[in-house]
């Protein structure tokens, strides 16, 4: 018979086991960054900069002390590299090996990457980058006469071919461009590098997606991952007939579990905070999932047409009180140091504003200096009504 779970037990088992809010950590600051990355599994990577990118924001939430210059860190340590999850993101080399299935099935024409490859001009590039050492995609463009071989663009397309079949690893990022080496001198000594069995891989996939996440379906597990959901039905199956999973149901929903994962409901979570997400944040990211606990129905609108926007163009996922209440769309105009609220748009659900907006308004000043500002520009809100308490409660907290 399935357990089943009060959708509030069910939404503080996922916050819980998001670490979000974030748990005290006795360590370092750049350890605990490394806690986070390896409890999660990964941290997604994004390039849109209207505030921090959110690599760091999803860092930012579950460790405070967090520093950019923390990913550089563990990234020049090999304590984590660069590859793919679900998108782009950085992973803890603990799991390198669980990397080699992708790896594999694209060098073997198994699963297919954007660009059809150019063999011979992979193997100029990954020559060339074997003789000199680490180059950027730019140190491919051609100053001479223009050939198709060497324009940036096709060479580009190398790079990223040999990256993503595991030829080659990021070594680093200048101003966020990606520094391509090959992938046995980004190694860490001694790493494991044997491939793991398809059973070994499901399990893994399984395991640390419950651990983050808390509890989850089959189809999210296998987010975006092709080739893999046969695999992953039948090791389910087979690990909630050994009690290595749990079967349970919440909301009308079925989910499985990690036996341990259960004590965690005896545990406190922390309601009266509030977190500002990233649209890319791992507990927000699969929007299906997001609706069908917390009752979110969230759309990431940057790709929608601007006359078609409801909240705007980079609106970030307010959490208070175990829910998911409000959303945001703001910028960080780091020339003026001004972060601008051009649109604060409460649930219909909310009904404590005035508690919400104290909490706000307390969350506003580490996320201002998190983004290197230090005024608040405020532009529109729904419902209009809270727009002058909330104006008044930002001039009292930064003041």
């Amino acid at each position: 018979m399935k357990q089943s779970l009060s959708i509030q037990e069910a939404r503080k088992l996922v916050l819980l086991s998001q670490r979000i809010p974030p748990v005290k950590e006795t360590r370092g600051a750049v350890p605990s960054t490394l806690s986070a990355i390896e409890h999660l599994g990964y941290i997604q990577i994004d390039t849109i900069s209207v505030i921090q990118r959110a690599h760091h924001h999803t860092l930012w939430n579950r460790n405070p002390r967090y520093e950019s210059s923390h990913l550089d860190q563990l990234v020049a340590e090999k304590k984590v590299f660069e590859y793919w999850a679900h998108a782009a993101a950085y992973l803890p080399f603990r799991d390198y090996r669980f990397s080699l299935p992708r790896k594999q099935a694209i060098a073997k024409g198994d699963l297919d990457h954007w660009y059809e490859p150019d063999h011979r001009l992979m193997k100029s590039v990954l020559k060339r980058i074997g003789n000199e050492g680490p180059l950027m995609a730019k140190d491919f463009e051609h100053t001479g006469k223009k050939t198709e071989e060497w324009k940036a663009k096709p060479a580009k397309r190398a790079l990223e071919h040999l990256f993503m079949q595991g030829k080659l690893m990021t070594a680093k990022r200048v101003n966020f461009h990606k520094v391509y080496d090959l992938t046995e001198r980004v190694l860490p000594t001694g790493i494991e590098i044997s491939p793991p069995t398809p059973d070994e891989h499901a399990r893994f996939l399984i395991t640390r997606f419950l651990q983050a996440n808390g509890l989850g379906q089959a189809t999210e597990i296998t987010y975006l991952l092709r080739n893999i959901k046969p695999q992953i039905a039948t090791t389910l199956q087979t690990m909630v007939s050994d009690g290595e999973v749990l079967s349970l149901r919440s909301a009308g929903n079925d989910y499985f579990a990690l036996p341990s994962s259960m004590a965690l409901l005896d545990k406190p979570l922390s309601r009266s905070k509030l977190k500002i997400l990233s649209p890319f944040d791992n507990l927000v990211i699969q929007r299906k999932r997001m609706n069908a606990l917390f009752e979110f129905d969230y759309l990431i609108e940057c790709y929608v047409p601007a006359a078609k926007r409801r909240f705007g163009y980079f609106s970030l996922p307010i959490l208070w009180d175990g829910r998911l209440v409000a959303r945001m769309d703001c910028k960080a105009e780091r020339k003026t140091e001004r972060l601008h609220i051009y649109h604060l748009a409460l649930e219909p659900t909310l009904s404590k504003t005035e508690a919400f907006i104290q909490a706000l308004c307390k969350e506003l000043k580490p996320f201002l200096k998190f983004n290197q500002c230090n005024t608040i520009q405020l532009h529109k809100t729904t419902p209009p009504k809270i727009d002058l308490p909330l104006r008044r409660a930002i001039k009292e907290s930064t003041d």
